[in-house]
């Protein structure tokens, strides 16, 4: 829908127009919905053919239409196709016009000169059904029907002092699996449902000017009470370079403060009205978390503080959580036949009372009360999250919300969402390229497939799909572990893919007879043939172990470019988004394919196309103390060596620090090894690996416990211990860097170096290895210092950081230190 609020306009297909509504919406992306939409492709062309045979010249298909129409103060234009459209002419005699005018019910539509609009729709229950079920589950098929017979009556004759004569109006709905066909028609009764229609887009219309209207008069506070050094001036040096350039860097270190800097631009943003709503993604709950504190802080009781008695000046905002999160069912299956609180959601959803999610803007809407309010209302939450979501102003939530194609459409099917109307915000943006690959990325296992086959017979699916499943059965148990796949292999695996996806188009299955897993796994095979074809990601097809096959994106960076560049502005912020050259190119905005003069603005700071706003910190000057280990090498195949060496540096940091020390490594194994020298050289060194936790409060919690109670927290450099967890600052005074934390020597590592071969082999491996390395490093280090006054002396412990490639790589911060050749030199620094 596009719509505008001052004009008191709204354009729309007659397609969205007769399923909008302000409730639950089936969601066309689910499998059974797609298997729905591409199967009645197919039935439209068979009953094309067959009306052509009938009819001849008298039909007319596909026939475009559009009407303007004026409701409760706004102009709302519709279009749309009409699937048949049979004309029958005023010179054709009686008998042949009735011949002509045969329906599938027997009925005619008699005189000659008459029209009958038809729309076709496919469905998945058995035909002939009682009409009164047919129009109680497929009420927007009626309406649809009955929008198309307004706009006819009201487009305008060739003779203006002659009515256009009412046409008759059929809806024949066929039944996916047989073909069966059975025509219901339209009595003047219907009429009502293309006003129902008007009455909720012109509901919505309003909710949003509304919505409009207090954001116009929006109060919040300052992001900081009492700025630090640096903080009082960024937030209006990112407003001008903003207005200059609508694609901006911003990078700011650890504890800077952010969050809070980008919600108080974003709030400005939509106040000033350039914007309609604002997304913030960030790549962990925990900074999703830290937004929607920082968000209550700005904003609560700011409307009741205000001289004016204004009605609402508060922002809303709904932070969104993953589907498996909001269900309540004791089975996570979300198929309307298997799940009580997805079926007959959209009839049961007006007297449910959940409308007051988007109703009222005080509502509390925490995934608890959410989940609470759905389940006694018997309806799922997600829907509910779904159904408020268009409503508010800014939406928090994970990368996968904009940028992965299972995810998207959360986002992209609400009513009214227009990117170039909307503010992105990316936090830790520096995880971005890495993560997108990740979304893009598949596996297919030759036991999955199994297990699904012998399912397949069971739910007594077709025998030629059955057919087509085993040989891509045989095909993934007959893998062999290889790097890569030879080119005939790989066409045989597009090509069975292709026949299984054609398909599944063409196949009535029971899905909801299907185990959850094994239908995803079913429903997996359009994504891998979608992959296949798509040109906007590099990729390996491979095979990791045997009877497994793993769709790999090695860089998806013209995926990510051409996503951001349909916002209407975007901050992509991080305190590692160095070196930015590299930088911009993995998110695709170096060179865009199709410039977008409202987005694309060259910067001579950068000669990107994005501009760069670096926060002033002047309470970091000075407040790391650094030393280069030159000692050891950590490399792998020399690492053995010097495990002695690390276990007694650690020791002698500790020593020194007289409290608790953090040591990061760049893997587990590692530290694990490490963990157990200490033990046997050093068994009064109390010593805490981290766990492997999801959950964030069971990991502040570990944190919390080892500092106190032991003497070296050993930390993976990349994870959420390293990246997530703000609890070292002003309480580590020492740490220590076990080598730069470069990714696994793989297939996909190897893929990747031969992907940027053209640049150079210390350009590719600098691409490929250091950077990802080195900017774990920094993101540990920065969680060390996070306000003024906190001071971190770290040892970084391998010769490879005396390298000049290794130390560019470092933040300004961490890049002046003094290199240590000898036990002699460690004790000097430590002592100093």
């Amino acid at each position: 829908m596009d719509f505008s609020l001052d004009a008191r306009t709204a354009r729309l297909s007659v397609g969205e127009f007769s399923d909008f509504t302000l409730g639950p919406r089936d969601s066309s992306g689910s499998p059974h919905g797609l298997w729905r939409a591409q199967l009645g492709t197919y039935w439209h062309q068979q009953l094309r053919a067959q009306a052509t045979a009938e009819h001849a010249t008298a039909i007319e298909f596909e026939v475009p239409i559009e009407g303007r129409v004026f409701h409760r103060g706004w102009t709302i234009t519709l279009n749309g196709r009409i699937d048949q459209l049979l004309r029958l002419p005023l010179n054709l005699p009686s008998e042949k016009c009735h011949l002509l005018g045969d329906t599938p019910s027997g009925e005619t539509s008699s005189s000659p000169g008459s029209i009958t609009l038809r729309e076709i729709k496919t469905v998945s229950r058995p035909l002939p059904a009682d009409e009164t079920e047919l129009r109680r589950d497929y009420p927007s098929y009626f309406a649809q029907l009955a929008t198309y017979a307004a706009l006819h009556r009201l487009a305008p004759t060739p003779n203006p002092e002659t009515a256009r004569p009412r046409a008759r109006t059929e809806l024949i709905f066929v039944e996916a699996g047989s073909g069966l066909a059975q025509t219901l028609a339209l009595t003047p009764a219907d009429e009502s449902l293309f006003r129902v229609q008007l009455e909720r887009v012109a509901e919505f219309l309003d909710l949003r000017l509304r919505a409009r209207e207090r954001l116009r008069h929006l109060a919040y506070r300052p992001a900081f009470a009492t700025p630090r050094p640096g903080q009082e001036t960024t937030a209006a040096e990112l407003t001008a370079a903003f207005e200059r350039h609508p694609a901006i860097l911003f990078e700011a270190p650890t504890g800077f403060g952010k969050t809070g800097v980008l919600l108080e631009f974003a709030l400005g943003q939509l106040r000033s009205g350039h914007f309609d709503r604002v997304l913030y993604l960030t790549s962990k709950a925990t900074g999703q978390l830290q937004v929607i504190r920082t968000l209550h802080q700005m904003t609560e009781d700011v409307a009741a503080q205000n001289p004016k008695p204004l009605p609402a000046t508060s922002v809303t905002a709904w932070h969104v959580r993953n589907k498996a999160e909001h269900c309540v069912n004791s089975v996570f299956h979300c198929h309307r036949d298997s799940c009580a609180y997805l079926a007959d959601l959209e009839t049961r959803w007006p007297a449910s009372g959940l409308a007051r999610f988007y109703l009222l803007d005080d509502q509390p809407h925490d995934l608890p009360a959410l989940r609470t309010a759905g389940r006694a209302a018997r309806i799922c939450p997600y829907e509910i999250t779904r159904s408020a979501l268009a409503f508010n102003d800014v939406w928090i939530g994970d990368y996968n919300y904009v940028f992965a194609p299972a995810n998207r459409t959360l986002f992209y099917n609400q009513p009214g969402f227009d990117p170039a109307r909307t503010l992105l915000l990316i936090d830790e943006a520096h995880n971005l390229p890495s993560r997108v690959a990740d979304a893009h990325s598949h596996t297919a296992l030759a036991a999955d497939a199994r297990a699904l086959l012998a399912e397949l017979d069971h739910i007594s699916a077709p025998t030629p799909f059955i057919r087509l499943w085993e040989s891509w059965t045989l095909l993934l148990a007959a893998l062999p572990a290889a790097d890569s796949l030879d080119p005939a292999l790989e066409a045989d695996v597009a090509d069975t893919l292709s026949q299984i996806a054609t398909a599944l188009s063409t196949t009535p299955l029971d899905y909801a007879a299907l185990d959850p897993q094994l239908s995803a796994i079913l429903w997996q095979i359009p994504p891998l043939h979608e992959w296949l074809a798509n040109p906007l990601l590099k990729k390996l097809l491979w095979s990791p172990r045997a009877a497994e096959l793993a769709f790999t994106c090695l860089d998806a960076a013209d995926a990510i470019g051409e996503t951001l560049r349909s916002y209407g502005g975007i901050v992509l912020a991080s305190a590692t988004l160095s070196p930015t050259a590299e930088f911009t190119e993995s998110i695709g905005l170096d060179s865009p394919k199709t410039p977008n003069p409202k987005l694309i603005t060259q910067s001579a700071e950068l000669e990107t196309s994005v501009a760069l706003v670096r926060a002033a910190t002047p309470w970091r000057d000075a407040a790391y103390d650094l030393a280069y280990d030159l000692r050891v090498d950590t490399r792998f195949s020399q690492r053995a060596r010097h495990h002695a060496t690390t276990a007694a540096t650690i020791a002698t940091l500790q020593d020194s620090a007289r409290g608790p020390v953090a040591v990061f490594f760049p893997s587990y194994a590692y530290a694990e090894i490490i963990a157990r020298e200490i033990d046997r050289s050093h068994p009064a060194l109390r010593v805490a690996l981290q766990p492997r936790l999801t959950d964030l409060a069971a990991q502040a919690s570990w944190v919390e416990e080892s500092l106190a109670f032991t003497d070296a927290l050993f930390l993976v450099l990349g994870s959420s211990f390293a990246e997530s967890i703000d609890l070292l600052g002003g309480r580590i005074t020492h740490a220590m860097v076990v080598g730069p934390a470069l990714p696994e020597v793989n297939a996909v590592q190897r893929a990747r170096l031969a992907e940027f071969s053209l640049l150079g082999r210390d350009a590719a491996f600098r691409r490929v290895y250091q950077i990802p390395g080195m900017n774990k490093v920094n993101q540990a280090l920065g969680r060390l210092v996070r306000a003024p006054g906190q001071r971190a002396r770290v040892l970084l412990h391998c010769s490879r950081f005396g390298e000049l490639s290794y130390a560019q790589l470092l933040a300004h911060d961490y890049q002046f230190g003094q290199n240590l050749t000898t036990d002699a030199d460690l004790a000097a620094w430590l002592s100093r």
